[in-house]
């Protein structure tokens, strides 16, 4: 397939970094070469994608813990089935959030957990909260993968029904769509300080974390496929898809 230039922006600098570096990454470049423009601005920093026009406006995220694989890989999958349609309202994608880290193939943005430090001033995860609020998005989705027995260890949806009640909203519909587990908390940032969900939704932006089972640094069988199956079902959640 073949993709129309994308709109891209670089959103942070200093965040950047070779993609094709990462052996998984290089290999899905090598099979679709139409992203070879958007690696290319990955150079630069964290790149900033925009699909159709008007509202409803969502921003989903991938890539905040850089050796979480599937779901990076899930927003290319997404970019090439919205691409080509005309598709109701705008959907913002950063696919990945700190390209070096994804290059290194590693959870830390030199030595930031940047799903603690959206809450600081200047990070990368800081960044994207404030441009998701500027943009006044009406929701955004970030998207993980989980180590099995890690925590969470299996396929889920993080939210809270306050302040936001849309976070636990979505995530119910996320789960129905395909029987994810919700993970739900009554107040926003009550268990962790910095995660971009939690920023969003004490600001008001409905937000969930989505998490798929794949081993740190690799493409666990299926795990592409379940983490697209989220995003697909948070689109549709707004009608967008």
């Amino acid at each position: 397939m073949v993709l129309d230039p994308l709109d891209i922006k670089i959103i942070y600098r200093g965040s950047g970094g070779h993609l094709e570096k990462n052996v998984i990454m290089g290999e899905y470049l090598r099979v679709n070469p139409s992203f070879k423009g958007l690696f290319e601005y990955s150079r630069r920093g964290t790149p900033f994608v925009a699909l159709g026009e008007g509202r409803p406006r969502v921003m989903i995220t991938a890539g905040v813990h850089g050796n979480e694989i599937p779901p990076q890989l899930a927003t290319l999958e997404l970019i090439k089935s919205l691409a080509p349609l005309d598709i109701t309202g705008t959907v913002y994608i950063i696919p990945f959030a700190a390209p070096w880290s994804t290059m290194n193939n590693t959870r830390w943005f030199k030595g930031v957990d940047l799903n603690r430090s959206s809450h600081a001033p200047g990070s990368v995860t800081n960044t994207i909260f404030k441009v998701a609020v500027d943009l006044n998005v009406d929701a955004l989705g970030d998207f993980h993968s989980t180590a099995p027995r890690s925590n969470p260890g299996r396929e889920s949806v993080f939210c809270s029904k306050k302040p936001c009640r849309r976070s636990y909203l979505i995530a119910k519909y996320i789960s129905r769509m395909g029987s994810s587990d919700v993970i739900v908390y009554e107040n926003a940032a009550s268990h962790y300080k910095g995660a971009l969900e939690d920023e969003c939704n004490l600001a008001g932006v409905g937000a969930v974390t989505c998490e798929v089972v794949s081993k740190n640094g690799s493409l666990t069988l299926g795990s592409l496929e379940r983490s697209l199956l989220q995003m697909k079902a948070f689109l549709k959640y707004f009608n967008i898809i």
